[in-house]
């Protein structure tokens, strides 16, 4: 793709995140009433902390916490290895894992589905907190089910 292309589709991510509260809003999700989001990661990372940035300025109010021991939480709350992403976090009923973009949680939030979450799995260039000047990626935001099954739920 050329540089035109990628520049777009930053363009685009980007409108469609500023979209994303007022969307919130008519869905009866005003920021003030989202749940709180408590986080976990890898000792020291980076990236999401970059992650959390990008939840902030959608609204939440976020946590992170180091977890030295993030695999066997991940195990704990039903994410299995198959669909690891960076990080782990909690908001309201759902857990959602790795670089789940603001807007997809918000939309998870005004569906009150009885999905057990949401995962980005790996470190996908382009999600929230990967980053990298005008490079974007394509990548799926998967829904987990609570019986540990998993379909796409949207692409990004």
């Amino acid at each position: 793709m050329t540089g035109h292309s990628y520049r777009r589709r930053s363009i685009v991510g980007a409108a469609f995140a500023l979209l994303a509260v007022p969307m919130a809003i008519r869905s009866g999700l005003a920021a003030q009433s989202f749940p709180k989001v408590q986080a976990y990661r890898n000792p020291g990372c980076g990236c999401c902390e970059k992650w959390s940035e990008h939840m902030k300025a959608a609204g939440f109010e976020i946590a992170m916490q180091d977890d030295p021991d993030l695999a066997a939480r991940k195990a704990q709350l039903g994410i299995s290895d198959k669909i690891a992403g960076c990080h782990t976090a909690l908001v309201g009923d759902y857990v959602i894992e790795g670089h789940v973009p603001p807007e997809v949680i918000i939309r998870l939030l005004g569906e009150k589905s009885d999905l057990l979450g949401l995962a980005v799995p790996g470190m996908p260039m382009g999600s929230p907190g990967m980053e990298t000047g005008d490079v974007a990626g394509n990548y799926d935001v998967l829904a987990i089910n609570t019986d540990g099954t998993w379909h796409v739920y949207a692409n990004h």
